[in-house]
């Protein structure tokens, strides 16, 4: 069983990757969901922006798939992983069933799957935590 005294289980995927994945995931939950243009409303009167609107051509969802697709299968199963545990799918000491579960279910379409996981930042941040990492751990990885 994993427990706060422990080292953090190590990771196939970078700290700073993760991170990455993290703040684009936050960014994209942000969003708004695209106008109804037949509902009256209009993007100008409700001040949205193209750019806020959670479409499947967003930019923000790109670079969130882009970094997902830019993993090896070893992280892409990782980070299934993470999502399970950090959604309660799975308890920390149940880390090795989440990766093999993570194995089976692993098709090459991940970045689609976790680009429309909600909350899949917090999801992630909850996994780290449980497995012994801090925020402050992501964030001196991503200083040089």
């Amino acid at each position: 069983m994993i427990d706060a005294s422990d080292e953090p289980v190590p990771l196939t995927m970078p700290l700073e990757i993760l991170g990455f994945i993290i703040a684009k995931a936050r960014e994209y939950d942000a969003e708004v969901a695209p106008v109804n243009e037949d509902s009256g409303s209009n993007p100008t009167d409700d001040e949205a922006r193209d750019i806020l609107e959670a479409t499947r051509n967003n930019p923000t969802r790109q670079e969130l798939k882009a970094a997902v697709n830019s993993l090896n299968d070893d992280q892409r199963i990782e980070l299934l992983a993470l999502t399970w545990l950090g959604r309660g799918d799975y308890l920390p000491g149940d880390w090795s069933e989440a990766l093999e579960e993570a194995g089976r279910r692993h098709d090459r379409r991940e970045a689609e799957y976790l680009a429309a996981t909600p909350l899949l930042a917090d999801y992630l941040e909850e996994a780290l935590d449980l497995l012994g990492y801090s925020m402050e751990d992501l964030e001196e990885a991503e200083t040089p």
